[in-house]
């Protein structure tokens, strides 16, 4: 891991390891968290740590439909240089935009995640002939998201005896489960950084997830729940451009907020210059933590992003 990103000192996110890190603590899980994600509201009580599972914010199939329309719509304005987006990223974008079922392909991987989470859960806190095991939960460092959401690690609460006979990977989290599957992207957040054993397994079970087109990559259109959010707010942000608005550039780049650091060369990119780093080393940085990351991580700025490329 030499050059590479790989902190000391924090605890494990990905394996169920006890620690005195925020929030750990085990819970009675006699309706297991992960289900029922079909909501019309804010969002689920819980979403996950460290991946990014497709959303179903839009509640139904026809729901979904809406958002093909609102896709397609975009897509159009893009094609008329309306939206405010970069050359690249429309390259990539625009194809998965304009298969005119982009939400109802969204809604659909987001029910099959939800099924996945539930049947996943249920398996591995069953015990024969015993309760079923309760939940070890440990909030992310940052432990709430934009929509009010907890983000939380959970795991089956082993024994000290059980951890200590269990591999890391079979105490591993249903974070992982989920990227392991395919149902979910990898979607690391600074400063929730997966400790120095623990990132290698979440690198690893992505890429392997990815090349061998499981769950939400066998379908070349999908587009990564981050991704579908963003279109959403382009299409917001687009809209009122449109009708005439003068808004103000924080306004009208308010729809990509995250710059990216890729995890094998330390190097920072700007929030639409991602896709030249693959998806598992991805590590996402909000605004207001690019100074302590660059200092604490050891970052480079892309060219692009200092005005030399």
């Amino acid at each position: 891991m030499t050059g590479r990103i790989s902190p000391r000192g924090v605890p494990a996110l990905f394996t169920g390891t006890r620690s005195t890190g925020r929030g750990g603590r085990s819970e009675p899980a006699p309706n297991p968290p992960g289900g029922g994600r079909d909501r019309s509201d804010s969002g689920p009580l819980v979403a996950g740590g460290g991946h990014d599972a497709p959303e179903v914010t839009a509640g139904s199939a026809e729901g979904a439909g809406r958002v093909d329309e609102r896709f397609s719509e975009l897509a159009g304005w893009i094609r008329d240089e309306k939206a405010p987006i970069s050359a690249a990223l429309v390259a990539y974008l625009l194809p998965r935009l304009e298969t005119g079922r982009a939400g109802t392909l969204q809604f659909r991987q987001g029910g099959g995640a939800s099924a996945f989470a539930k049947r996943n859960i249920d398996d591995r806190l069953s015990r024969p002939g015993k309760p079923k095991r309760n939940l070890f939960v440990r909030t992310a460092d940052n432990p709430f998201d934009e929509n009010n959401r907890l983000l939380a690690y959970v795991a089956p609460d082993f024994t000290e005896k059980e951890r200590r006979e269990l591999t890391r990977a079979q105490r591993s989290t249903f974070n992982l489960d989920m990227i392991a599957s395919g149902r979910a992207a990898p979607f690391v957040i600074y400063p929730s950084i997966p400790g120095e054993f623990d990132l290698p397994m979440l690198v690893r079970a992505a890429a392997q997830a990815r090349e061998a087109e499981e769950g939400i990559w066998a379908d070349a259109a999908t587009l990564l729940a981050y991704e579908y959010r963003a279109m959403e707010k382009l299409h917001r942000v687009t809209a009122q451009l449109v009708g005439g608005a003068d808004l103000p550039a924080r306004d009208r780049f308010s729809w990509r907020e995250r710059y990216c650091a890729d995890m094998r060369t330390r190097v920072l990119h700007g929030p639409e210059d991602y896709l030249g780093v693959l998806p598992e080393y991805r590590l996402w940085i909000w605004p207001a933590d690019v100074a302590e990351a660059v200092g604490r991580l050891n970052l480079t700025h892309a060219p692009a992003l200092v005005g030399a490329g």
